[in-house]
């Protein structure tokens, strides 16, 4: 059994097609197939059973994941430390966040931690916060940043700090029907067309259930994944948007009322322990932008 064989098989598993693995590993797929053969050989059982359609893990396959991918992080744990005690900071540091992080500026921070560790390979990507979680809780992500409804802090991992707690905020173009308001209950945002997130994810209960409380129901005309085409729905007075205050701030042109009982967001830094000494550097280095 070795690394490479290990790697493979944990590509078929989450790519469920041995075609798809292979071109993920950079190498042909009979390889591949060879190696992985190799690994269910010297384990004594299969772990995968292939079908003209699909990959599906077998039960020895569902309990090979795990400690395969805590065996991978900890070869790649044992070359940090040991660059680390030569005075080098590399590796690769995975980060998710959501779309309206406005709590710190990610990307500033980033920029300081490349200038002080340039030897690290930093990896950057945006999503949905029960998907951010979920890569935490798999440890695909060394640190994510995700916004919850105060309602849902069960989701969190046991490692985390909170950054922010904010209002949402009705968002509107400045030529709509209600730009003229100081204040807004939920009732009035109800008659008029809204757009917000896919259903069931943390962003739209952020909304859903203030207005569940409320005993009011809402239609949404426009469901979205992203905070940009919020921001051009309803510039185009398509829609009014909820949006946490902070993004209403720096979205200046458009027009940004209080909601009376409105709904907040909290936004939270998590990670799941051990984190790699990269992972480790990276918190301590942005400790300042982490409030106590």
């Amino acid at each position: 059994m070795n690394l490479k064989q290990i790697r493979y098989a944990l590509a078929v598993a989450e790519e469920q097609s041995f075609t798809r693995a292979a071109q993920r590993c950079h190498t042909v797929q009979s390889a591949l197939s060879h190696q992985v053969a190799k690994l269910e050989e010297e384990l004594g059982c299969t772990l995968f059973e292939r079908t003209s359609r699909r990959v599906e893990l077998t039960t020895a396959g569902r309990a090979f994941i795990q400690p395969a991918q805590r065996l991978l992080a900890a070869k790649q744990t044992l070359v940090e430390e040991v660059v680390a005690a030569a005075g080098t900071v590399s590796g690769t540091l995975t980060i998710g966040t959501i779309s309206t992080i406005n709590a710190i500026d990610l990307t500033e921070k980033l920029g300081e931690f490349h200038r002080h560790h340039p030897a690290v390979n930093i990896r950057l990507y945006v999503g949905i916060s029960e998907v951010l979680l979920e890569d935490i809780r798999q440890q695909k992500t060394d640190v994510a940043f995700v916004g919850i409804w105060p309602g849902d802090k069960d989701m969190l991992p046991e490692s985390h700090r909170q950054l922010t707690d904010e209002p949402l905020v009705a968002l509107v173009a400045a030529e709509h029907a209600l730009a003229g308001h100081q204040r807004i209950n939920l009732q009035t945002l109800s008659e008029v067309p809204l757009v917000d997130f896919y259903s069931g994810t943390g962003a739209r209960r952020q909304t859903d259930r203030a207005f569940q409380a409320a005993g009011i129901k809402r239609h949404v005309s426009f469901e979205i994944d992203h905070i940009e085409w919020l921001e051009n729905l309803v510039r185009r007075g398509l829609a009014a948007g909820i949006v946490p205050i902070s993004t209403a701030q720096r979205l200046s042109s458009l027009v940004a009322i209080p909601i009376v009982d409105g709904p907040r967001r909290q936004v939270y830094c998590v990670w799941n322990p051990p984190l790699s000494k990269t992972a480790e550097r990276f918190l301590q280095f942005t400790e300042m932008m982490l409030p106590e």
